[in-house]
C-alpha cells in the first residue's frame, strides 16, 4: 500500500494499491464521494503511465489541481519510491561484490 497526502484539493490523501505496474485500487480519503469513487473505479486494473498520462494536469475550477491531478502525482510518487527502491538494491547488491 502507498499512501500519498494531497495537496491543493478537497480530498486529504490516496492509498494506492498497484501490482505489476497496474492500480489494483486507489482509495480517496475526503473528497467528492462519487467523483472520487467514479475516477478509482475507472482506472483500476489501468497500467500505472496510462492513468498519469490520462489524469495529469486537469484542473478543479480555478484552483490549479484536482483530485484526478493529484492521483497522477500519487502515482507518479509510487513510481518514484520504486525506482528508488530499486536504485538502492542495486547499490547493496554491489556493495557484495566489494572485497
Amino acid at each position: 500500500m502507498h499512501h500519498y497526502t494531497t495537496h491543493g484539493t478537497c480530498s486529504k490523501s490516496i492509498d494506492l494499491e498497484i501490482s505489476d505496474g497496474r492500480i489494483v485500487s486507489a482509495t480517496f480519503n475526503g473528497g467528492c464521494p462519487g467523483n472520487t469513487q467514479g475516477i478509482s473505479r475507472l482506472v483500476a486494473g489501468m497500467e500505472v503511465e496510462r492513468a498519469i498520462a490520462l489524469l495529469e494536469g486537469i484542473r478543479c475550477g480555478r484552483k490549479a489541481t484536482s483530485c484526478p491531478d493529484q492521483l497522477a502525482a500519487a502515482l507518479k510518487n509510487w513510481r518514484d519510491s520504486q525506482k528508488n527502491s530499486l536504485n538502492s538494491a542495486q547499490t547493496v547488491d554491489r556493495m557484495d561484490l566489494i572485497p
